[in-house]
Formats: structure tokens, C-alpha cells, sequence
């Protein structure tokens, strides 16, 4: 009678994850316990990597970074997006028509009662924010990521 209860339990929480949206739990290249992840993070980025929190609009020095570099995860540091991708979308977030290859996974979010897509980094899973199909050429796709989630590295003035 115990295995049959914990199969059905084992199955109705299968099921509800699949209804809810929720995906199982998935192993990241890089991977930290919970405690080492506030650590390490400032509490706002800890919110937004972890938790998928969303900073307030027009509040990340990020937005208004126009110098030639690199956008990497404020978590791990894998490069995300170039900067010659960025562009002003005008929604108070860093905006990129463009991630670099293999940096970021999308998966579907349901949350808010709205269907959207999230994306997070490839290597940590931390949450950066979402993709939406209102961008600019040549992609016509808008990924509209938080600062907190991203540390900038200046394109070096002379090559080593």
C-alpha cells in the first residue's frame, strides 16, 4: 500500500508540474546552494538571478552603457550578449536583439497571469529576464533583460 501511495503522489506532482508549467529540477555547470548564492550576489541581483525577481524600470546603469564590450551573467560571469546587439527599446531595461551563441536558454513563463518567454544563463540558470518579438532588425526580437543580472566588461583599447 506505500508504493502505491508514492507512486500517486509521485505522478499527481509529475502532473501538476506539467499543468503549472514548472520544470523539474535541472544541473547547471555551475551550481550553488542557496546560501552561497546570497553570498555571493548583491540582494537585488540575488532576487532577480534566483528568484525571478524584476528590478524597477530605468534604475540599471546597464541601460544607459554604450561603450563596445560585453555583457556576462552577474552570477557566473559567462558572456551573454555584445554589445554591438544592444539597443534603446525605451522600456527603462538593457535591451539586445541578440544573445551570443549557446549563452541562454529560453523556457516558457506563465506567471502573471500572461504567456512570456524567460530567459536565463546557460550555464547557471540564473533568471535575466524575458525575450519578446517587438525588436529591430535583423532579428525583430527584443531580449529585455534586468542589469542587476549582468556585470559589463569594456572591450580592452589594445588587444594583448
Amino acid at each position: 500500500m506505500q508504493r502505491r501511495t508514492l507512486l500517486a503522489n509521485l505522478m499527481a506532482s509529475l502532473m501538476g508540474s506539467a499543468l503549472l508549467g514548472v520544470s523539474p529540477a535541472i544541473a547547471f555547470e555551475v551550481s550553488k546552494s542557496d546560501a552561497d548564492w546570497k553570498k555571493q550576489l548583491s540582494p537585488a541581483a540575488y532576487d532577480v538571478l534566483r528568484h525571478e525577481g524584476t528590478e524597477a524600470p530605468f534604475t540599471s546603469p546597464l541601460d544607459n552603457e554604450h561603450r563596445k564590450g560585453i555583457f556576462a551573467c552577474a552570477g557566473c560571469a559567462l558572456d551573454l550578449f555584445a554589445s554591438d546587439t544592444k539597443f534603446d527599446s525605451g522600456t527603462g531595461w538593457p535591451s539586445f536583439w541578440k544573445p551570443l551563441p549557446g549563452a541562454v536558454d529560453e523556457a516558457t513563463d506563465r506567471s502573471l497571469f500572461m504567456v512570456r518567454t524567460k530567459v536565463s544563463c546557460h550555464r547557471c540558470g540564473g533568471h535575466l529576464g524575458h525575450v519578446f518579438d517587438d525588436g529591430p532588425r535583423p532579428t525583430g526580437l527584443r531580449y529585455c533583460m534586468n542589469g542587476v543580472a549582468m556585470t559589463f566588461k569594456p572591450a580592452s583599447a589594445k588587444p594583448v
